[in-house]
């Protein structure tokens, strides 16, 4: 379990944290949403034992990050935004050096060490120093470090950071994994769709504070109840057929193809779509695909963050 109550930490006058609070159950993922600068890392710095808070309380694993802090370093796993190895080092030295650090003894060690070169494909590595790395092998060397020592609680800042596709999805199953082994994991990322698919609840975090938070589902259904529909057509809708009229649908402007795309939104589709379906129909349009759209989380973390109003406009490139 990962414990938050009005966490603040201040360096001087500024507030970088401004009474976050959150629960991570054990068997979840919290992921931590924000623009740079937002407070995610400071947060997460607090709650990993590195730096005390100003103001608040927190826990990991059962004991308190201002009192414990030792036995909370010894029971988390941490992936910074900078990997900061070690990079003349070999990567087995690397590693058996944090796991003796960490107090697990040599044949234990050598087993995790194997076991995690192995599973991040990074055998034929392990006579090579880390300067010669490249970034995605760094972060892979960084996570293998973080689950060394098998923690209870996981701290993620942007794990898939220069990962290839393959590897970055093997993270991510590694990261479900540890969730399902009863792990309680805080993962800081920009790719929402990353924290979509992986989170049990998001925070969005913006000047130090958490401004949203709950699950993605109920996230999108208090941004919004409606429901945007797409019917795709195989040829172009015939003049005259309009959905205006049709109770609780409203026409949304179609993008790309608008002769051959049907955009309603509505709150009730199980409803609303039979009937829209029925008429197009009739009209003698030939129906390709239906899909039905939540509200993006792009959009929700937009509005949260202030979004494009905190964008200064660009001028157009005059020639």
């Amino acid at each position: 379990m990962i414990r938050a109550s009005r966490l603040t930490r201040r360096f001087g006058d500024f507030t970088a944290v401004d009474g976050v609070s959150f629960d991570v159950p054990d068997g979840s993922i919290l992921a931590l949403l924000g623009p740079n600068g937002a407070g995610k890392t400071t947060t997460v710095r607090m709650l990993s034992g590195l730096i005390s808070p100003s103001e608040g309380e927190a826990s990991v694993a059962g004991y308190d990050i201002r009192h414990d802090a030792s036995e909370v370093r010894a029971r988390v796993g941490l992936v910074t935004d900078t990997p900061g190895l070690y990079e003349q080092m070999t990567l087995p030295a690397y590693l058996d050096f944090f796991g003796a650090v960490y107090g697990l003894p040599k044949e234990l060690r050598a087993r995790r060490i194997d076991e995690l070169v192995n599973f991040f494909d990074l055998s034929d590595h392990q006579r090579e120093r880390m300067s010669g790395f490249s970034k995605g092998m760094k972060q892979k060397v960084a996570l293998a470090r973080a689950l060394l020592h098998e923690p209870l609680a996981l701290f993620l800042d942007e794990p898939t950071s220069g990962l290839d596709p393959l590897s970055a999805r093997a993270v991510r199953d590694l990261i479900v994994g540890l969730k399902r082994a009863n792990r309680s994991i805080v993962l800081c990322t920009h790719d929402l769709d990353e924290a979509e698919r992986l989170a049990d609840q998001i925070a969005i975090i913006s000047a130090g504070a958490v401004v949203r938070h709950d699950t993605p589902r109920a996230l999108r259904a208090n941004a919004s109840p409606d429901m945007i529909v797409r019917v795709r057509l195989a040829a172009p809708l015939a003049e005259g057929v309009a959905l205006a009229a049709f109770a609780g649908a409203t026409p949304v402007s179609p993008t790309g193809q608008p002769a051959t795309e049907v955009v309603y939104r509505t709150p009730d589709p199980d409803s609303v779509n039979p009937g829209i379906i029925a008429r197009l129909v009739a009209a003698g349009a030939r129906i390709v695909s239906v899909t039905c759209e939540a509200r993006a989380l792009e959009d929700i973390y937009a509005d949260a963050v202030g979004g494009d109003e905190a964008r200064p406009a660009l001028a157009p490139i005059m020639d």
